[in-house]
């Protein structure tokens, strides 16, 4: 009888399946501000993207397949990893050929595509999103709301709606804008575990290097 029960409660236990390529709902396209990043993380590690030569702003963190309710990552793909080149080609928008390797490592892998098709699909949708110009202007560090982050991005982006994007926020500063997009990068509405703004009235904005 024990066996028996054993046996019982082990085949009753849920098997979960691997992800599977290409079987997702929609994407989130995430923008980094990368001073911000720097300064959380970026200048410990020593990385390029934080030299005081570069310009960066918001640089593309990632194209991330999701489902309506959490996302896939780590799927088989058939398709061949990205050369070294291939990644170094994403340093001008992702700020290193690193994170470009990581993104299609992690979440490229389940789009389906080829890394090439990803990170042209990828290059496109940061293409087609306005970022703030007036964040540019910024010569010290400010505080402000995480709605205004929001607010600037509705404002230049006329299609783009309210429930299309959220801000997030780390340790006090601004982190990221997620913008929802189809697979075919119109704007969509974000599932409910991706709309989780940022209701910080203090968040801190550091200047571009």
């Amino acid at each position: 009888m024990r066996r028996f029960l054993c046996l019982l409660l082990f085949t009753s236990q849920p098997t979960w399946a691997q992800d599977v390529a290409g079987e997702f709902d929609y994407y989130v396209l995430s923008l980094s501000w990368s001073a911000n990043w720097c300064a959380l993380e970026g200048d410990a590690r020593q990385s390029p993207q934080c030299d005081e030569a570069e310009d960066f702003d918001w640089i593309l963190h990632g194209l991330w397949p999701q489902y309506e309710n959490g996302y896939p990552a780590d799927c088989r793909t058939s398709f061949q990893a990205p050369s070294r080149s291939d990644t170094a080609a994403m340093a001008d928008i992702m700020g290193t050929s690193g994170l470009a390797w990581h993104q299609w490592n992690k979440h490229g892998v389940c789009s389906g595509l080829s890394s090439d098709d990803y990170y042209a699909l990828s290059r496109e949708a940061f293409d087609s999103v306005v970022r703030p110009p007036v964040f540019r202007g910024i010569h010290q560090e400010v505080t402000l709301p995480a709605s205004v982050v929001e607010d600037a991005f509705l404002a230049d982006n006329g299609a783009l709606e309210a429930d299309q994007i959220t801000i997030t926020c780390k340790q006090g500063y601004i982190q990221e804008a997620r913008i929802c997009m189809t697979k075919d990068l119109e704007f969509r509405t974000c599932g409910a575990d991706v709309i989780r703004d940022c209701t910080m009235t203090d968040a801190q904005l550091d200047p571009m290097r």
